[in-house]
C-alpha cells in the first residue's frame, strides 16, 4: 500500500532525513519513535503529500505521490488519508460537530457520523460548542475524531495522546484500534508514548540512519525498561 524508496529531505542545508526505505504493509498499526529533531513529524508531512522530498519516492497503491499536480494530491488526501497534527487544526470558527463533519462533507458524504465520533472520543452531547471552550486534551480528541469519521484507509497520527492523561489516552488508542479493524485501514503513529507503541503490529525506530525494525524481543525489553 504504502512504500518509502530513498526518501531524503533537507531544511536549510540540514539533512532531515537521508535516504529512509520502507515497506508498510497493509491494515498494519506501525508506530514510530525516535529522538526529538529526528525528522518524525516531516516524515508523515512527507507521506501525508503535505510537503515534498528533495529525492527519493514515495509510493500509495503504485502511484508515486511526486507524480500528482496539486488538484489530485488535495483529492487522495481528503479522500484516503486522516491526519492527527500535533497543533490540532481544530478550525476555530466552526462548531466541534462541523469540525468533525469536515472530512465527511469534502467527500460528499452525509454529516450523522460526526456526533457518534464525537461521542466515541467523550465528547458527546458538545458537539454546539467551539474549540475555545475546550482544554488541549479535549482538542485532541476532536482532531482524532475528525481523523477517523471518514473511515480514511491511511491514517497518520502525530503525538495522538500527547496531551491526553493516561486513563483518557488508553480509550483514545483502544477507539483507534477498533476503528483501524472495522475499516481495514493502516496507521502510521508517531509517539513518544510506550503505552500508544505497545498497541503497535510493528515498532519501527527512527534514527539518522533510517528507519529500523524493532524486534518483538527487543521491544518487550524496552517496554519493561
Amino acid at each position: 500500500m504504502l512504500e518509502l524508496r530513498n526518501v531524503t529531505k533537507t531544511y536549510n542545508g540540514r539533512v532531515v532525513l537521508n535516504g529512509v526505505s520502507h515497506r508498510f504493509a497493509p491494515g498494519e498499526l506501525v508506530a514510530i519513535m525516535g529522538e526529538s529533531g529526528v525528522g518524525k513529524s516531516t516524515l508523515l508531512n512527507l507521506i501525508a503529500g503535505l510537503d515534498t522530498p528533495d529525492s527519493g519516492d514515495i509510493m500509495l497503491d503504485g502511484v508515486a505521490l511526486s507524480a500528482l499536480d496539486d488538484n489530485a494530491a488535495t483529492a487522495l488526501r481528503r479522500s484516503r488519508m486522516g491526519f492527527v497534527f500535533q497543533a490540532f487544526h481544530v478550525l476555530p470558527h466552526l462548531t466541534l460537530e462541523q469540525n468533525v463533519a469536515l472530512p465527511l462533507l469534502l467527500n460528499g458524504r452525509g454529516r450523522e457520523r460526526a456526533g457518534a465520533m464525537l461521542a466515541a472520543v467523550g465528547l458527546g452531547g458538545r458537539g454546539g460548542d467551539f474549540p475555545r471552550q475546550l482544554s488541549g486534551g479535549e482538542l485532541q480528541r476532536v482532531a482524532i475524531a475528525r481523523a477517523l469519521v471518514h473511515r480514511p484507509a491511511l491514517v497518520l497520527a502525530d503525538e495522538p495522546t500527547g496531551n491526553l492523561d493516561p486513563e483518557t489516552a488508553a480509550g483514545i488508542l483502544q477507539l483507534l484500534q477498533s476503528e483501524l479493524k472495522a475499516s481495514g485501514a493502516s496507521a502510521i503513529m508517531v509517539t513518544h508514548s510506550h503505552a500508544a507503541a505497545k498497541i503497535a503490529d510493528k515498532l519501527l525506530i527512527l534514527s539518522r540512519e533510517g528507519l529500523n525494525l524493532v524486534s518483538d524481543m527487543h521491544q518487550n525489553t524496552l517496554f519493561s525498561s
